[in-house]
């Protein structure tokens, strides 16, 4: 018999970890080739994760809840082949429920005195990629254990020491950090400890302690979240924690645009056989300022800019659960109307039918949201992190405005529409941001209705 390891996939680039769901197969289980071994979850994105050999299901070496690295061997399988040991290669898992990027903010934790205590692999050889310190909640990596104590970080540093991993976690780098500052003599920001309250109070009693409780009263319904809509709500929280917001605002006469989608829709659709929305007319506006105004494009590296020469725009799109997603349209400046079209509808029909691809949602360098969706004249939206800008479009209306003309000034019916801006105050400026966002209403209003589709 041959003992085969079954391997935590990879499921895109920046992520690092996956969260077992349900074990779906028991050790002693038979198990067919491609069929579905477990369920894992990650901030992005939930999968199956199947074997690719047949066989039974020898040994499981994790637990459901337990955060499993990438590439980590999580159960072994045996076969029928000559006895020897061989590794599942890592696969893409096709996505069962995508959602968006997040990072949580870590859970309080007690603090330990004790020095730091590196645990020994399990005996069966496998260690589980992350270990809970002895009298703490917070999880760490091996190799943050090993680095700590090879660098003589005590547990009570450790501790404290603020993550950027998923849930906060301390990751490598940052450890690395850490200890970079510590040797400069830099200061060194903590996060709190839950024993810096009183001592013998648990941390939930502490929580108690420090909030009111809360009192319902009438007639209610408590409704639980379900798992996108906490991740939603992290990564905004996240996001105004992170970035301090400033929104522009500015108004567009979209007439000649709106004219000439209905003029062509319909041989548009019968030509193409796709449908064009005002959405890829907006994202090509916005493609374009973005190669005059190129900081619009860029993300925040502590204190470095990076300006990302990708142009990658994300589109929101609301879930039939109410939920929001925001798949991503790669170098989207390479596209033509036509092409553009056809993106946004695939990527728009397979988020209503939860076919998205762990892909379609991640490098993403500028949103845009269409807050006129749903009847908002404009909106104030969030920025969608690590990016530093976002725009929403509101509803087009028709309303009585003065035209300007060369015999004068005139009143007519136009089709109006709000744009309003968010973006990041630490690298963008009013003056940028404004400039931006009227020279994206000014591509809009100069529509030319000339031109081919």
């Amino acid at each position: 018999m041959a003992i085969v390891d079954l391997v935590m996939p990879k499921l895109g680039e920046s992520i690092v970890e996956a969260t077992i769901l349900k074990w779906l197969k028991q050790p002693g289980d038979p198990v067919k080739q491609d069929e579905t071994v477990l369920e894992i979850a990650t901030d992005k994105v939930d999968s199956e994760v199947p074997s690719t050999v047949e066989g039974v299901l020898d040994e499981v070496l994790f637990k459901v809840n337990d955060i499993v690295p990438v590439g980590s061997v999580i159960a072994k399988l045996r076969t029928g082949a000559e006895e020897k040991t061989a590794t599942i290669a890592p696969f893409v898992a096709p996505a069962v429920h995508v959602v968006p990027p997040v990072q949580r903010t870590a859970a309080p934790a007690r603090e330990p005195i004790e020095p730091i205590h590196v645990p020994a692999s399990s005996g069966n050889g496998h260690s589980n990629g992350h270990h809970a310190v002895s009298g703490t909640s917070r999880f760490f990596s091996p190799l943050v254990l090993n680095i700590a104590g090879s660098e003589g970080v005590s547990m009570t540093e450790l501790e404290r020491m603020p993550g950027t991993g998923s849930e906060g976690r301390v990751t490598k780098k940052d450890i690395l950090q850490y200890v970079s500052d510590k040797k400069q003599g830099k200061t060194i920001s903590y996060q709190p400890s839950a024993s810096d309250a009183k001592p013998g109070m648990q941390p939930a009693k502490q929580a108690a302690a420090s909030e009111a409780p809360v009192i319902h009263s009438g007639s209610t319904e408590i409704i639980e979240m379900d798992r996108m809509r906490k991740l939603i709500a992290d990564h905004m929280v996240r996001s105004k924690h992170t970035s301090p917001h400033v929104t522009s605002f500015t108004e567009a006469d979209v007439t000649n645009l709106v004219q000439w989608r209905d003029k062509i829709k319909q041989p548009f659709e019968k030509r193409e056989g796709t449908k064009i929305t005002f959405t890829p007319l907006f994202i090509e506006a916005v493609v374009r300022c973005i190669k005059k105004y190129p900081l619009i494009n860029s993300s925040l590296d502590g204190d470095k800019i990076i300006i990302k020469k990708d142009i990658n725009i994300g589109m929101a799109t609301a879930l039939p659960s109410g939920n929001l997603i925001v798949p991503v349209i790669k170098n989207a400046d390479n596209y033509n109307l036509v092409g553009l079209s056809k993106q946004v509808n695939r990527l728009a029909e397979n988020a209503r039918t939860n076919k998205l691809q762990p892909a379609d949602i991640q490098e993403g360098t500028f949103t845009l949201t269409n807050v006129g969706t749903f009847g908002s004249l404009m909106g104030t939206p969030i920025i969608n992190q690590p990016q530093v800008a976002i725009l929403a479009v509101g509803a087009i209306k028709k309303r009585a405005v003065v035209i300007e003309t060369d015999q004068g000034d005139t009143i007519g019916i136009r089709h109006m529409m709000y744009l309003s801006m968010s973006y990041d105050h630490r690298i963008i400026d009013g003056a940028l941001g404004a400039s931006f966002l009227s020279a994206v209403a000014a591509e809009l209003e100069h529509f030319n209705t000339e031109r081919d589709f």
